[in-house]
């Protein structure tokens, strides 16, 4: 069981995103689609972490999707985008993301999102 779920293309991030984990003792799934998405949530999920900017992912489907399910309400679901893409972040929040961040403020707050997660039964 993955405690982050992580639906990021970006090598960079998914990298960033894994180390940070590590040093909180979290496992990281990366998935690619709404279905994988969702599963990994079922399998008991503490934080999902979603790149806005992706044109290679289904993001808003995914996000839907799991925001649409009741069973995940109090999951965190934190998208994060470049900050020229301002409207994406309001859009997720929209479709129920709990956060929207730039991607300075994800980096920035990244450590105490996992440590949250970290300490979530």
């Amino acid at each position: 069981m993955a405690a982050v779920v992580a639906l990021v293309d970006d090598l960079m991030f998914v990298s960033r995103i894994r180390e940070a984990a590590r040093g909180h003792g979290l496992d990281v799934r990366t998935v690619r689609n709404a279905a994988d998405l969702v599963e990994a949530c079922r399998a008991g999920a503490r934080l999902v972490l979603i790149d806005l900017d992706s044109d290679r992912l289904p993001v808003m489907e995914a996000l839907s999707a799991v925001c649409a399910d009741t069973a995940f309400s109090d999951l965190p679901v934190v998208g994060f985008f470049s900050h020229v893409h301002a409207a994406r972040g309001r859009q997720a929040l929209a479709a129920g993301c709990t956060q929207a961040l730039p991607r300075s403020a994800f980096v920035e707050r990244l450590p105490a999102l996992l440590a949250s997660a970290a300490e979530t039964p």
